[in-house]
């Protein structure tokens, strides 16, 4: 099989983007570890590690980020009704259900964590 088999077409390169997407996910992870590590190390350590967040490099880094997390939950949730399959009784939910059942729940557990952050 050709090393670019997944240009031939356009569903294949969605899996393959949204699969290459994983890694700002654990990149992200370990950011996060890094903040704690850093919140942990007193003031100093954290005003620092903030500061570094402010770079132009992280910036860019945290908006291509973004990009690729958000077309990430966008294209498994497309995928989510192919996966998870729910009946009542012989009646399949319809996928748009499924689907629709994840997006709001997305939003909610968004808004939920906007409302913690905007607390302070």
């Amino acid at each position: 099989m050709p090393f670019w088999w997944w240009l031939q077409n356009r569903a294949y390169f969605n899996f393959i983007v949204r699969e290459l997407t994983c890694v700002f996910v654990g990149v992200f992870a370990v950011l996060t570890l890094f903040q704690i590590r850093a919140l942990a190390d007193g003031p100093a350590a954290y005003a620092e590690f903030v500061s570094r967040l402010k770079t132009p490099g992280f910036i860019l880094f945290n908006t291509v980020g973004l990009a690729a997390l958000l077309f990430h939950g966008v294209t498994w949730f497309k995928a989510v009704p192919t996966t998870m399959i729910i009946r009542f009784g012989e009646t399949r939910v319809p996928d748009q259900v499924i689907a629709g059942l994840h997006y709001v729940g997305w939003m909610a557990v968004s808004a939920v964590i906007a409302w913690i952050l905007l607390l302070r």
